[in-house]
């Protein structure tokens, strides 16, 4: 998800022309705040924040409390273990300061930040912590969190997404949730949740322990099940290493698997538009579209060896981790956009046969890129499906949303689709579409899409084949089939009509529309970013003048408004 633009370019408005541009370009050379060693099939990540070294020059951020730039190192590291040391098997993430592993977020940072900034932080943070637990359970690796002193708030919140939790024994480490009594807000990266539902801590108990701003240690901490094990200052170097081989072995060997190297992903921004090799991408500041185009080249990788072989240039690869720069900064720096136009086009037997490929169940010894791939794919996907802009997808005159691409038709909010026989207009549907990257709730987007009419799932994987405007509208992928005299002002129509509404509205809506189905811990931690965190930053008691996080580290003490809603 690494990225290089040649220009920045912010929002229009005034929510964006205060806040600088983010760029998510790293490389474990260039890190500020993490030290990423590998050992053998053992890595370790140390938190070792440079307090003067994030976004904002002004603010210090002491023991280790972090704000985008850390978690952009972060998630750049978790990426490059999983592609660049697929010999890795175990994971120690820790801290480098003396009794610290993490304070959480930093507190001046949130609170003088924008509210826009602080929902896209919690965001990014949210899909971070989710990536180490998808690399759990799909990249043949476990995570330890050796936590070497106090875990409060995010701190806590990251180590809650590491397969095991070890708390050092020091009679002053503790683990803690300090948000509610101390801040006002809410654990904001899946805390509450991941509490409950992960580690199954009794309600009670997590009550209790929400409301405890010093929060909980040693003994208590492991039988409440907040930690998996405590361990003595003397003990510490032996037990870490005895947990990271225990974990280690739970996962196959790879001694002789070679790594894929991940360049940066350069964009070339002219202006208003960004170009990459297959992504671009329009701005519109006026209309506050973009229009978001993604093209399949016509040659292809035909076998596993030849995708390990192309690496990170693998066409698939390569074109979403494009997708997935322009993602963000559509969140971060183009905050302005109120609806993207997604369009796809290229060669169709290219999806197929890359589809194919990430489908298959190979033996080959280098598989494990491709299945890599295949889950990256899905992250971004699931990036697109959590983004707070309206998506429609337009199938026009050319376009080539089949397989992989016909996800993102699926994703968005509406697909438009030219239905007249003189145009050439196809939805293909291949493997890909049968459950291959499910969503946040578990089930293919098909499914979710007719959750009221399962059976109509069955009759569209039987085509598994490219399929006209028509039959692609009978059996209801299309939102609506206008034909080509009333195209361009149906679109027109419905571009306006989208800008005008409020923004607030439509994040909520469509919020609430994409996490239709079964309710999992991922789509309980997103919605709840959406209605809690989204509501909560914005209520006086947090941030108004005597709100808690305006008067934490100040001499003031907060004063709520007193009525429940």
């Amino acid at each position: 998800m690494t990225t290089t633009q040649e220009q920045s370019q912010a929002g229009t408005g005034p929510d964006a022309t205060s806040a600088q541009t983010i760029r998510f370009a790293t490389h474990p050379s260039r890190y500020k705040h993490w030290d990423l060693s590998v050992d053998g099939d053992v890595a370790t990540l140390a938190m070792n924040v440079e307090p003067f070294g994030g976004l904002r020059e002004d603010v210090e951020l002491k023991l280790n409390s972090y704000d985008l730039s850390v978690d952009i190192e972060l998630a750049d590291a978790i990426q490059r273990l999983r592609f660049e040391y697929p010999q890795v098997r175990a994971v120690v993430m820790t801290g480098a300061l003396d009794r610290v592993f993490c304070a959480g977020a930093n507190i001046v940072v949130l609170r003088s930040s924008l509210h826009s900034e602080k929902v896209n932080f919690c965001k990014f943070t949210n899909e971070t912590r989710n990536g180490i637990e998808d690399a759990s359970a799909n990249s043949n690796k476990r995570f330890l969190a050796a936590l070497n002193g106090t875990a409060s708030g995010g701190g806590y919140e990251l180590a809650l997404a590491c397969d095991r939790i070890l708390l050092v024994d020091d009679r002053n480490s503790a683990v803690s949730f300090p948000e509610v009594p101390l801040l006002g807000v809410l654990p904001g990266t899946g805390g509450l949740t991941r509490i409950t539902d992960k580690r199954k801590v009794r309600r009670d108990r997590c009550d209790v322990f929400s409301s405890i701003a010093e929060g909980i240690k040693g003994k208590r901490a492991v039988e409440w099940n907040l930690v998996d094990r405590i361990a003595s200052l003397s003990q510490w170097d032996e037990v870490v290493a005895e947990e990271a081989r225990e974990l280690a072995e739970q996962c196959d060997a790879r001694p002789k698997a070679k790594g894929v190297e991940l360049p940066d992903i350069v964009a070339k921004v002219d202006g208003n538009t960004w170009t990459y090799e297959y992504v671009t991408m329009e701005i519109d500041p006026a209309q506050r579209t973009a229009n978001l185009s993604i093209h399949a080249p016509d040659t292809r990788p035909a076998s596993v060896s030849e995708a390990y072989e192309a690496g990170a240039a693998w066409w698939i690869f390569q074109a979403f981790r494009e997708l997935d720069d322009a993602l963000l900064n559509l969140r971060t720096n183009l905050r302005d956009v109120a609806l993207v136009l997604l369009r796809a086009t290229g060669s169709a037997e290219t999806i197929e046969t890359t589809d194919g490929l990430m489908a298959g169940s190979h033996e080959e010894h280098d598989s494990w890129f491709v299945n890599e791939v295949k889950h990256f794919v899905k992250r971004v996907l699931k990036r697109l499906d959590v983004t707070a802009k309206s998506f429609y997808a337009l199938a026009g005159d050319g376009t080539t949303f089949t397989g992989t691409f016909l996800e993102l038709a699926l994703a968005s909010d509406r697909i438009y689709v030219l239905d007249d026989p003189d145009f050439d207009v196809h939805l293909g549907v291949t493997v890909a579409n049968a459950g291959m990257f499910p969503m946040a709730n578990g089930i293919s987007r098909l499914e979710t899409r007719f959750l009221g009419e399962p059976t109509r799932v069955a009759m569209i994987l039987e085509r598994m084949r490219q399929i006209p405007a028509d039959e692609a509208n009978d059996l209801g992928l299309a939102t609506f089939a206008p034909d080509d005299i009333d195209w361009e002002d149906e679109l027109r129509m419905a571009i306006e009509e989208r800008a005008s509404f409020s923004p607030d509205a439509l994040t909520g809506m469509e919020a609430n529309l994409r996490f239709a189905g079964p309710e999992t811990m991922e789509t309980k931690i997103f919605g709840r970013l959406t209605a809690w965190q989204n509501w909560i930053f914005q209520r006086p008691n947090a941030v108004g003048e005597r709100g808690a996080l305006s008067c934490y580290g100040t001499p003031m003490r907060p004063e709520f408004k007193v009525e429940r809603t």
